[in-house]
C-alpha cells in the first residue's frame, strides 16, 4: 500500500471515529434527529412562543360582573349616539380701531400711514361646546360662550365648519340660540329634565381642552337638583335652578349637553364650581326643560319676555315652615314688594310662604321662577300662600311684564327706603339685657348721621345691629355692622323697632322658644336690600 493510500485510509478512519463520537453525544443530549420546517418546536420557545402571545385568550370567567358589562356597553352606545349631535364652537371679537382716538396730534391729518404704524385691533377668542337641536341647523350653546363676539364658527364631527347666526341669547338663563346653514344633521334627543331623579347616572359630552379635534365624554351622577349658584353674574331676573353633578365638566364643555342613560339631553353644560377654575367635583347644568322654553321664545320672537308677579323672595326655611305651619320646609318666601306690585294689591302680604301656583307645589325659588317667568304678561295665575299658625290663602293675582315690575322673583333687590318714622332711645343696659339672652344680638339705634352716611332715605329708622352671639338664634340671620356693611332690624311681628325699648317690648310679649319674624335692611356696597328672616327664640326670659 503505498503512502498516499495509507494516509487517505488514516483520514477515513478519524472522520468515522469523529462520525460515531457524534452519534454518542446527539444520542446523551437527545437532540431531534429530524430538521423538517414541519417539526413542532418545544412550547414557550420560537415561533410557538410568537403564536401565543398574538393569539387572543379568553377572559377569566369573574362572578357578578355581567351588569358592569352591560353598564359599560350602555355608556358606549349613549356616547356613540350622542356624539354626532354635539358641535365645537369658536367665538372671536376683534375690538375696532378709533383712528382719532389713536392720532398723534403732531402729525398733519391724513398722512399717519406715513409716519407711524396704526395699532391693529385688539382680538379675543373663545371656545365652546354646543349642541344640535333640528336637522336645519338651530344650536344650543350657552350665553356665555358667544357673548359680544363678532363671528361664531361651529365646527361638526366630521370637521366641517360653518359660520354661525346668532338667532338669539339670554343672559338671565345663559342660553343662546345659533342656526347655520345646513341640512341633514343629527339633531340630539331632548329630554325631560323634571322627571331626572337625583342618583341617576348621566353623561357630559364637550371639548373640555378647547382643540375642536375631538369631544371627551365623563361619566357621573345627578348630585342635586334646584342648586342656586353664588358667585355668578347673576342678576334679580336670574334664573337660577341648575343640576348638580360630579362628572367632569371642565370650562370647554360649557354649552355641551348632559344626557341620561337614554341619550336624551336633560341639561347644557354651564358652570363649575371651583376655586382653581377646573373641575373639583361639581359641575353644573341648565336644566332642559328650561332651556327648551327659552329656545323656543328666541327662535319664534328672537327675544325673551317673561312675566313677573312683582315680588321680592328668598328660599323657606325650617323656621318659616314651623311659623306658617308646615309639615316640611318647602315653599318660596315673599321679602318684599316693588313699586305697583300686582301681588300686593292682589293681597299677598310679606312673610307669606308661596306653597303652590295654579295648584302646582312650589318646592324652591328656581320652580316658581319658571311657573311665573315663561307665562304671558296680563296671565292670571292662582297663588296660594301659608301664613301664621297655618292659616292658608288663596290670591288671583294678574301677571304683569318684568320689564314693568323691576324684579321677577329674587333673593331681594336694591331699595333706598325702609318703614316709616323716626325715633330716638337711652341706652340702659338693664333695660337691653333681655335682648341679648332672647334673640342673640347687641343693636344701637339708626341715628340722622347713620342715615346720611348709609345714603338712607331720611325717614329710616331701625336697630343696628352691632353684635351676633356667637350660636345664638340669630348667627346665620344676621351680622354685625362692619366696613360700610350693616343689617338694620325694622321690625319684629310687624311691630317696628326704633329703639331698644321697642325691641325688648316686642320680645317680652312673646312665648320663650316662639318663632318671630324679622324684616330687615341690609346694607352692602352702597346698596340697601330688604330681608324677611324667621328665627326661634331662646328660651331664656
Amino acid at each position: 500500500m503505498s503512502a498516499r493510500s495509507l494516509n487517505w485510509l488514516k483520514f477515513g478512519g478519524l472522520v468515522g471515529l469523529a462520525f460515531g463520537l457524534g452519534l454518542l453525544f446527539a444520542g446523551l443530549l437527545d437532540l431531534p434527529r429530524n430538521s423538517s420546517a414541519q417539526q413542532p418546536v418545544a412550547p414557550g420557545t420560537g415561533q410557538a412562543a410568537t403564536n401565543a402571545i398574538n393569539t387572543p385568550t379568553q377572559a377569566p370567567a369573574i362572578p357578578g360582573t355581567a351588569s358592569l358589562q352591560n353598564l359599560s356597553d350602555a355608556f358606549a352606545a349613549v356616547a356613540e349616539a350622542v356624539r354626532p349631535s354635539v358641535v365645537f364652537i369658536k367665538a372671536s371679537h376683534s375690538e375696532k380701531n378709533n383712528p382719532q382716538a389713536q392720532r398723534d396730534p403732531r402729525i398733519p391729518q391724513g398722512m399717519e400711514p406715513f409716519f407711524q404704524p396704526r395699532r391693529r385691533p385688539e382680538f379675543e377668542q373663545g371656545s365652546g361646546t354646543g349642541f344640535i337641536v333640528t336637522q336645519d341647523g338651530f344650536i344650543l350653546t350657552n350665553n356665555h360662550v358667544v357673548e359680544g363676539a363678532d363671528k361664531v364658527t361651529v365646527r361638526l364631527l366630521n370637521r366641517s365648519e360653518y359660520t354661525a347666526k346668532v338667532i338669539g341669547t339670554d343672559p338671565n338663563t345663559d342660553v343662546a340660540v345659533l342656526k347655520i346653514d345646513a341640512t341633514g344633521l343629527t339633531p340630539a334627543t331632548l329630554g325631560d329634565s323634571d322627571r331626572e331623579r337625583v342618583g341617576e347616572w348621566v353623561l357630559a359630552v364637550g371639548n373640555p381642552l378647547g382643540d375642536g379635534l375631538t369631544f371627551t365624554v365623563t361619566s357621573g351622577i345627578i348630585s342635586a337638583k334646584g342648586r342656586t349658584l353664588n358667585g355668578l353674574n347673576r342678576t334679580n331676573a336670574s334664573i337660577s335652578d341648575f343640576i348638580q353633578t360630579d362628572a367632569a365638566i371642565n370650562p370647554g364643555n360649557s354649552g355641551g349637553p348632559l344626557v341620561n342613560v337614554q341619550g336624551e339631553v336633560i341639561g347644557i353644560n354651564s358652570a363649575i364650581a371651583s376655586e382653581t377654575g377646573f373641575y373639583s367635583g361639581y359641575g353644573f347644568a341648565i336644566p332642559i326643560n328650561l332651556a327648551r322654553q327659552v329656545m323656543t321664545q328666541l327662535i319664534t320672537t328672537g327675544k325673551v319676555q317673561r312675566a313677573a308677579l312683582g315680588i321680592q323672595i328668598a328660599e323657606a326655611s325650617p323656621e318659616d315652615a314651623k311659623y306658617v305651619g308646615l309639615d316640611e320646609p318647602y315653599g318660596v318666601k315673599v321679602a318684599d314688594f316693588p313699586p305697583n306690585s300686582p301681588a300686593e294689591k292682589a293681597g299677598l302680604e310679606v312673610g307669606d310662604i308661596i306653597v303652590s301656583i295654579d295648584g302646582k307645589k312650589v318646592e324652591r325659588v328656581g320652580q316658581l321662577q319658571q311657573e311665573v317667568g315663561f307665562k304671558a304678561p296680563g296671565d292670571v295665575v292662582t297663588v296660594e300662600v301659608a301664613r301664621k299658625a297655618g292659616t292658608r290663602k288663596t290670591y288671583k293675582v294678574k301677571l304683569q311684564s318684568l320689564s314693568d315690575a323691576q324684579v321677577l322673583a329674587s333673593n331681594g333687590s336694591p331699595d333706598d327706603s325702609a318703614e316709616d318714622g323716626a325715633g330716638n332711645s337711652s341706652r340702659d343696659d338693664a333695660l337691653n339685657a333681655v335682648i341679648p339672652q332672647r334673640l342673640g344680638i347687641n343693636a344701637e339705634p339708626l341715628d340722622p348721621a347713620d342715615v346720611k352716611a348709609l345714603g338712607l332715605a331720611p325717614t329710616t329708622a331701625g336697630l343696628v345691629v352691632t353684635e351676633v352671639v356667637p350660636g345664638g338664634p340669630t348667627y346665620e340671620a344676621l351680622r354685625p355692622a362692619r366696613n360700610g356693611a350693616a343689617d338694620i332690624l325694622v321690625s319684629v311681628e310687624g311691630t317696628p323697632v326704633k329703639s331698644m325699648a321697642d325691641l325688648r317690648n316686642v320680645l317680652n310679649a312673646q312665648k320663650p322658644g316662639a318663632i318671630v319674624t324679622l324684616r330687615i335692611l341690609t346694607i352692602q356696597n352702597g346698596q340697601s336690600v330688604k330681608r324677611v328672616e324667621r328665627v326661634q327664640l331662646a328660651n331664656a326670659q
